[in-house]
């Protein structure tokens, strides 16, 4: 296909999404089988379009006065495909599955970028509605916070030191380029792409196959790691979903002691099974979906219980930016229910003297410090734990600040951190279990 016809399907594709309120990946799936004619790097060129005019849908709009599926897939089509303006006026030439010709004012527009005078919400590509938490969680970083946040994201690795050190994962994937992250010690990062290049598939490679790592964001990572998961203990992932936690601390605990795996979702937690298989996890007991009768039966039992929560999701907007605009307060209110009554859950499986931890992969503050907060009236019988302190003891070195300036609970953010959104807040239970 022409750069013009990659312009033309991501439109395409843009107006299923918005017009059946479907996933993007599903809009793309639906357009391939519809044109298999189009090989794997236009699809991948398209999707990438496609993501690029959803991360930043707002100021596109903004910038082309509609937003209307074509004005957003021509105003994405320079940074996404790697195109001058120019190259895009000439693409845009009518021929078959291109473009139609730019008007006068498309072309001014497209060449004179976003306007100057937008709304503070609209220059940081956040839902109107959500902006006053944005603003409540960040300040005047707001528009920053929400710029990084609709922009691509990296690949992000951990090694697993069950089978092989980080040192050994980053020359199996030197080829990509690939580099190891900041703050995560067992953490190896693929750049984002630019232009049309293609992020690698990483789980092709035999490395992956033979457990050496597993794709995590730095960001869940360090979370995992502030659980405090080691050597002899008794873990419980609460809310375990694919098992990505669940790994990261079976392997900070050397195989040794044990760790509970339990999501409500059967579906969300069934391919755990294959990926502790592959990574060479046995000290890992699996509970049956939903069984929260046997859950409950375990009792307070446990020296970390990690509750990586039901959330918006709000954090990996880079990777999913069309969820940005499916959210709704509605969903949010849910959500927010569903964490309090998770975190309940997980009160009385703490032991005496031992730890929860409260993880979301969301920046916004109904979710994360009101939540934390909560608790911490609720069930006197546990104390904050000051990220920071926690960090030294299970990171090591300085901690990093958090992206909201709190000095007790950890937010992780694209902008402040380079990894995608994530929140922590830790508790420990008093030892005589308050």
């Amino acid at each position: 296909m022409r750069p013009g016809g990659r312009i033309q399907a991501a439109a395409e594709v843009l107006e299923d999404v918005f017009a059946r309120h479907q996933p993007a990946a599903t809009a793309l799936s639906d357009w391939g089988k519809k044109h298999r004619f189009a090989g794997s790097g236009d699809r991948a060129a398209i999707g990438t379009l496609v993501y690029d005019a959803l991360r930043r849908r707002l100021s596109l709009a903004a910038q082309m006065g509609s937003d209307a599926p074509r004005a957003l897939a021509l105003a994405a089509a320079p940074r996404a495909l790697g195109l001058s303006v120019d190259d895009v006026v000439v693409l845009a030439d009518g021929s078959p599955h291109s473009p139609a010709p730019l008007s006068d004012d498309e072309r001014l527009r497209l060449t004179a970028g976003a306007p100057d005078d937008t709304q503070p919400y609209v220059a940081a590509d956040v839902p109107e509605w959500l902006m006053p938490s944005f603003q409540r969680a960040f300040g005047d970083r707001a528009i920053a916070e929400g710029q990084a946040m609709a922009a691509r994201a990296p690949v992000d690795l951990r090694a697993n030191v069950l089978k092989a050190p980080r040192d050994k994962v980053l020359a199996a994937l030197a080829s990509h380029g690939a580099e190891a992250t900041v703050f995560s010690p067992v953490g190896v990062r693929i750049a984002a792409p630019a232009g049309s290049a293609r992020s690698p598939h990483v789980e092709a490679e035999a490395s992956h196959g033979k457990g050496w790592f597993e794709v995590q964001d730095q960001g869940s990572q360090i979370a995992a790691l502030l659980a405090g998961a080691a050597p002899k203990k008794q873990v419980l992932d609460l809310c375990a979903g694919a098992g990505g936690k669940t790994l990261a601390m079976a392997a900070a605990m050397q195989n040794s002691g044990q760790i509970y795996a339990y999501d409500r979702d059967k579906g969300q937690l069934r391919p755990i099974f294959d990926r502790l298989k592959r990574a060479g996890v046995r000290n890992a007991q699996v509970l049956d979906a939903g069984d929260r009768t046997a859950l409950e039966a375990l009792g307070p039992r446990f020296d970390v219980v990690l509750v990586d929560a039901p959330c918006s999701g709000s954090g990996t907007w880079r990777r999913k930016p069309d969820a940005k605009w499916r959210l709704r307060s509605e969903a949010l209110a849910t959500r927010q229910e569903e964490q309090r009554e998770v975190l309940s859950l997980a009160a009385g499986l703490v032991k005496p003297g031992g730890r929860l931890c409260y993880v979301t992969c969301s920046v916004l503050p109904e979710e994360n410090v009101d939540q934390a907060a909560w608790f911490k009236e609720t069930y006197r019988g546990f104390t904050p734990l000051p990220y920071g302190e926690v960090w030294r003891e299970t990171i090591g070195g300085a901690p990093p600040i958090s992206a909201d300036g709190s000095d007790e609970t950890l937010l992780l953010t694209p902008a402040s951190h380079e990894t995608d959104g994530f929140f922590v807040a830790l508790f420990s239970r008093a030892a005589d279990g308050g």
